[in-house]
């Protein structure tokens, strides 16, 4: 198997242009595989798709990472492929071997209390306050992106309408709604602090920083990280974070996933069902802490 291994690396190297780190790895991943076979008393013209399968159940029960097991999947296809294609056998025991499944990352969101811990941190009796307070709410309040947020214009907010126009990814644009919290603040803001940061170079701007100029995507994120100091909540809070909390807490409320879907701007519902894994493992969380038959150590009637 050793030489069958090295016509198929001067394979890759020769038409495939492979990295050396990409080429590397596959040989190691075909030898891990042939030592495989050779312990079965096979090699890689004998080998079946249940021969296939049961090695790629191995290497998950070695604890190998998703990546990798896909990575030494991939080195299989590629090998059992170039053996059909120079006429060794015409069976390739990977063709109906699914890829493995991409696990479903759950985002990070925050609990009410921990937003509303998060919204009161500024001091809104000052004009960079209130300018914070009105961002964090109206981030949490909408579900914008931080790059929709710090591009708001003028013309972007109905106050009558309370709403908001927003242009997001691909050029889409949607209408959100916005809730009386957020839009007072906003509206407090427009008319007291805005002007004692407008200097006549904002672009239309909504939200100014120091200089003048409509507000940076990382100055923003700077000083949310101050108030999660303030607030006493995850260090890792990001403005996506509120986003993703915005969806979950709408969801847990008893919003439609379609509505959710539109308000953040989703192209596929696919996308947005991400929430009610999210929500689901609250349900759970909450009911394990707090549910006196969910514990097995309780014993009483």
């Amino acid at each position: 198997m050793h030489e069958d291994i090295e016509a198929f690396i001067a394979y890759l190297v020769a038409e495939v242009g492979l990295s050396a780190n990409t080429i590397a790895a596959y040989r190691r991943d075909l030898e891990q595989y042939g030592l495989f076979l050779h312990d079965r008393g096979q090699n890689f013209l004998s080998a079946d798709e249940e021969t296939v399968t049961t090695y790629l159940g191995e290497l998950r029960g070695r604890a190998f990472s998703r990546a990798t097991v896909q990575r030494k999947l991939s080195a299989l296809r590629q090998l059992h492929k170039h053996l059909v294609r120079e006429g060794l056998t015409r069976q390739d025991p990977t063709a109906t071997i699914p890829p493995v499944p991409r696990p479903v990352r759950l985002p990070k969101v925050l609990t009410v209390k921990q937003c509303l811990a998060l919204l009161d941190a500024p001091d809104a009796t000052t004009p960079e306050g209130l300018r914070d307070a009105a961002m964090l709410t109206l981030l949490y309040a909408t579900g914008l992106r931080v790059s929709e947020l710090v591009g708001l214009r003028m013309h972007n907010v109905d106050l009558e309408g309370r709403s908001l126009r927003v242009r997001g990814k691909g050029g889409k644009e949607r209408i959100i709604p916005v809730a009386p919290l957020a839009l007072d603040l906003l509206r407090l803001y427009l008319q007291e602090a805005r002007p004692a940061f407008d200097q006549g170079h904002s672009d239309d701007a909504i939200f100014l920083s120091a200089r003048g100029r409509g507000m940076a995507r990382q100055t923003f994120f700077n000083r949310l990280k101050q108030y999660c100091r303030l607030a006493d909540i995850p260090q890792d809070t990001s403005p996506h974070t509120l986003r993703h909390s915005f969806a979950t807490h709408l969801l847990e409320g008893g919003a439609d996933l379609r509505s959710i879907q539109e308000m953040l701007g989703h192209s596929s519902l696919g996308t947005t069902q991400v929430y009610t894994h999210v929500s689901s493992g609250r349900k759970r969380a909450v009911y394990d802490a707090t549910h006196p038959r969910a514990h097995t150590d309780n014993t009483s009637p």
